[in-house]
């Protein structure tokens, strides 16, 4: 990490699922290289603290609450850490040594934005018909 910028946080969502032809142990040995690799980058404090996400969950709307998840499985979020790292391409070099990816994970890495929200922003809860205005 350069020692002149300022650090930020990003968000690594895990996703995904082991490739269908690995073997167990060889995911297994990259699960506990993942660990070690995710505890040195905590004690380094180029990380911080995470979990992994237990299958069931709700969906929550305006009108119902639902059983859920309701992704496809190459989408389904497995877990979710947290990078400080002064850019986006560092946070991605850094989650790119992740050992699980070699097994079918995918990582999503993106900048937390610290700002109070407004509904004139643009964001991904902007509908595109706003957009355009």
């Amino acid at each position: 990490m350069n020692q002149n910028a300022t650090p930020n946080k990003f968000l690594v969502i895990s996703r995904g699922q082991w490739d269908d032809d690995a073997k167990e142990d060889d995911v297994q040995i990259a699960i506990d290289r993942f660990y070690d690799w995710y505890e040195a980058n905590l004690a380094a404090g180029r990380m911080l603290p995470g979990s992994r996400l237990k299958p069931e969950g709700k969906q929550v709307s305006k009108v119902r609450i639902l059983d859920g998840p309701f992704t496809e499985a190459k989408e389904l979020v497995g877990g979710y850490w947290f990078i400080v790292a002064t850019s986006l391409d560092e946070a991605a070099s850094l989650a790119a040594e992740n050992p699980c990816l070699a097994f079918g994970l995918t990582l999503e890495v993106r900048p937390l934005d610290p700002a109070r929200a407004e509904a004139t922003d643009l964001t991904n809860e902007t509908p595109v018909t706003w957009r355009t205005k």
